[in-house]
C-alpha cells in the first residue's frame, strides 16, 4: 500500500489542490513578504500534520497541493492558514496593515478540488462488481 498514510484507525491518501488570492488581487506577495508567507504556510501545515506536496507563492495568490489527515476538512485547513498568515504578515509588515484595513489580507473565498489516481468510474465499478446481485441497485445489501 505505497503512498497511503496510516494512523491508529485509518489508512488514507487525501490530497487537495487549493488556491486563494489576496483581497482585491493586490500584488503584494513579493520579496520579503513572499518569503515570510512561504515560511508561515510551511509552519502552519507542519503544525497540523499537513504535507505540502507542491506549492507556489504568486504575486497575488497561493497555489498548494496538500496531503492531509482525514480529521481535517479543507474549510478548517484554509481557515487556519489564511487567518494565521494574515494576522502575522500584517503585524510584521506595516505597509500591509495600511493597505488592507480591517485586517483582511486574503479574499473571502478559495478554490479547492480533490486529487487522486482513482476515478469515480473505477470506484463505481469496484462497488458494482463486489457481489452478484442486480446491477441497477445504487445501494445494495451484502448477503
Amino acid at each position: 500500500m505505497d503512498g497511503f498514510k496510516k494512523s491508529s484507525h485509518t489508512v488514507h491518501d487525501i490530497k487537495y489542490h487549493v488556491i486563494w488570492v489576496t483581497k482585491y488581487r493586490y500584488k503584494v506577495l513579493s520579496g520579503p513578504v513572499a518569503i515570510r508567507t512561504r515560511e508561515l504556510i510551511r509552519q502552519g501545515c507542519e503544525a497540523r500534520g499537513i504535507t505540502i506536496l507542491q506549492g507556489s507563492v504568486g504575486k497575488d495568490h497561493i497555489h498548494l497541493l496538500l496531503s492531509c489527515p482525514p480529521s481535517l476538512s479543507p474549510n478548517k485547513i484554509l481557515q487556519y492558514l489564511k487567518g494565521r498568515s494574515s494576522r502575522l504578515l500584517q503585524d510584521e509588515f506595516p505597509e500591509l496593515k495600511k493597505r488592507f484595513w480591517g485586517q483582511h489580507l486574503w479574499a473571502r473565498g478559495y478554490f479547492c478540488t480533490t486529487v487522486g489516481t482513482v476515478t469515480e468510474e473505477i470506484v463505481r465499478n469496484y462497488i458494482a462488481n463486489q457481489f452478484n446481485e442486480e446491477k441497477n441497485d445504487i445501494l445494495r445489501i451484502e448477503e
